[in-house]
């Protein structure tokens, strides 16, 4: 076995930690393919407390593969509204509707099927493997990196993709067959509650303290070792919420990039001054009536801050004719990005009046 040998205690010590200290969230209290994998997903830059809600929600409106496939896909992204990422819950149903076609509604329980669907990686594709199917696949993401270079003092970028190789490599050797899922989870969960991702680890609870090199050598906040992020890049927009007789402006992005599909109020590039913001209606066919607010925020992406200044504006005319105009409760239907949406919160708090 090539595994260092703190990976080699690690199973018999975490798992009895484990059935103390396991979480009770609601994938694990029913355990399917289908709603493991839906919870994985979520959980992709969504924090637990954060997701819970919205997978009971989910699993409400679609309890099933075939509910999510046949699903009105504008109605899929109203219930992941709030949560961002949005091509996750676009692949969601994609790959529903793969399983479909492709596998008769029963969910596949290979790994080269598996990952073959819209929007698995090699993480989610192990976390279901083991979870729902109980096979000893490793399930490695930046938790599991951080527990295990710290047990080691591994002096590696966890940011390089031959890490996640190696680390993945060695897990793979220590996963125990008659609970891999199990194990996968107590990582899991351990990098949640003890091994801490922000401040001073918690070494005192760990049940892996007395084993552990970093914390032998004192240095557990040395590790995991990761190179310095690249900048974002920086965008300056400029958004409008047009008010007109209890409407509102939306238009459809496109169906690819950024956002795809999804609903927003109309903007343009470039931090317009409110001649400028004039122009920009004058020439959308606009007259600006009575200017109501101007607001400034920022929105971080993954690689992009949007630099944003909106203006709520009471207008006359019917503006570009692909906009959709809609009323409060129609709004509701066509789902709005969070970038957007302190112009949106104008209305629901009443500062903007239709």
């Amino acid at each position: 076995m090539t595994a260092p040998a703190p990976l080699q205690q690690l199973p018999a010590a975490l798992l009895g930690w484990y059935d103390e200290n396991r979480r009770d969230l609601p994938w694990r209290r029913q355990v399917s393919p289908y709603r493991t994998w839906v919870s994985e997903i979520m959980l992709q830059q969504t924090r637990v407390a954060a997701a819970e809600p919205y997978f009971l929600r989910f699993m409400a409106a679609f309890p099933t593969v075939d509910a999510l496939a046949a699903a009105d896909t504008e109605q899929v992204l109203r219930l992941w509204q709030g949560l961002g990422y949005y091509s996750r819950a676009r692949n969601l149903q994609k790959a529903a509707r793969e399983i479909m076609d492709r596998h008769g509604g029963v969910f596949p329980d290979t790994y080269e099927a598996i990952a073959a669907l819209p929007g698995i990686g090699d993480y989610t594709a192990g976390a279901i493997l083991s979870i729902a199917f109980q096979k000893p696949y490793p399930a490695v993401d930046g938790n599991v990196l951080r527990i295990l270079s710290r047990l080691t003092a591994w002096e590696g970028n966890v940011l390089d993709g031959a890490a996640r190789a190696k680390m993945r490599s060695w897990l793979s050797e220590v996963l125990p067959p008659h609970r891999p899922g199990d194990m996968n989870q107590a990582l899991m969960d351990l990098g949640a509650a003890v091994c801490l991702s922000h401040g001073r680890p918690l070494c005192e609870s760990c049940p892996a303290a007395s084993f552990c090199a970093a914390h032998a050598q004192g240095r557990e906040q040395d590790f995991p070792v990761r190179v310095k992020k690249t900048t974002r890049k920086t965008e300056t927009l400029t958004a409008f919420l047009l008010l007109r007789n209890g409407e509102i402006a939306l238009r459809q992005r496109p169906d690819r990039g950024l956002l795809a599909s999804l609903w927003e109020v109309p903007h343009t590039a470039g931090e317009l001054d409110e001649q400028q913001a004039a122009e920009w209606l004058l020439q959308n066919d606009l007259i600006p009536h009575r200017w109501v607010k101007k607001i400034h925020w920022k929105h971080l992406f993954t690689h992009i801050a949007w630099q944003i200044t909106g203006y709520i504006v009471e207008i006359q005319g019917d503006g570009d004719s692909h906009w959709l105009w809609c009323s409060p409760e129609e709004r509701a239907a066509h789902p709005v990005p969070s970038a957007f949406s302190p112009l949106i919160k104008e209305i629901d708090n009443g500062t903007a009046l239709l």
